[in-house]
């Protein structure tokens, strides 16, 4: 079972990086590209990038023009970040269950299902009012999260991962709250280099909606994959969900 706080250890480690190493800048450019170009922001709009990582969206994000501020609990991460920082990129080491800065950005964004991996729902409603209560009125939030049903039907139970000659052991498995990865590694010559398990919890549409709606976000739209396709309950991988701030 997952130990507590595991994403500390886990997103700190060489070997996230390494395994998700698909997850690149063309990747992030061409679904902030889309993401962009529906959502329409004005020119330097305020934008908050929550759980950052390296900052790859964060990047593309400064390079359309707008003003972008990111934070990450991952020291190693926001070491590597910020030495892309300039006047309109500033990366901050934080944790979302924390209030950051209030009522000041125009949007905030959360993506690769960077939420829903604390232990308790409590927690997770702190993260989201940190997010929500950052948004000025009318302020914009976008939350890519993975979709339940579709991650339920097409739960790979094992598979062996070859990256730059480390292997990689993943398992996965379920239970009526949460998703569960462990990941194992070795190196070439078989010695166990790392061990974790990602935890992560399976909200729903209705339990994303629920969250929002607790801080004033009214669901505007939703999305089931990076080309911001129809969201479709069991056939669209990725559960996209676009609020916006309703001013009390």
């Amino acid at each position: 079972m997952a130990t507590k706080d595991w994403f500390k250890q886990w997103f700190d480690s060489p070997y996230y990086d390494i395994l998700y190493h698909y997850r690149d800048e063309a990747e992030a450019r061409g679904f902030i590209d889309k993401l962009i170009a529906k959502l329409q922001p004005k020119k330097g709009a305020t934008m908050l990038d929550v759980a950052c990582g390296k900052g790859r969206h964060s990047k593309c994000l400064a390079d359309m023009g707008f003003d972008v501020t990111a934070f990450d609990l991952s020291p190693a991460s926001i070491e590597a970040a910020k030495k892309f920082e300039n006047e309109h990129l500033h990366f901050y080491l934080h944790d979302m269950r924390n209030i950051f800065w209030i009522n000041y950005f125009d949007y905030a964004f959360n993506f690769f299902t960077s939420f829903g991996y604390f232990n308790t729902r409590r927690e997770d409603d702190d993260a989201m009012r940190t997010i929500t209560q950052s948004l000025n009125a009318n302020g914009i939030f976008v939350i890519d999260y993975l979709n339940v049903h579709y991650v339920e039907d097409n739960l790979v139970r094992s598979e062996e991962k070859i990256i730059d000659g480390i292997k990689f052991y993943l398992t996965r498995w379920q239970d009526e709250t949460h998703f569960y990865k462990q990941v194992q590694v070795e190196d070439e010559n078989h010695a166990m280099k790392h061990c974790s398990t990602e935890k992560v919890s399976k909200f729903s549409l209705g339990d994303i909606t629920e969250m929002l709606a607790y801080q004033h976000m009214q669901v505007q739209d939703v999305f089931g994959d990076y080309q911001l396709g129809k969201y479709d309950v069991r056939k669209s991988p990725r559960m996209i969900v676009v609020g916006k701030k309703m001013v009390k």
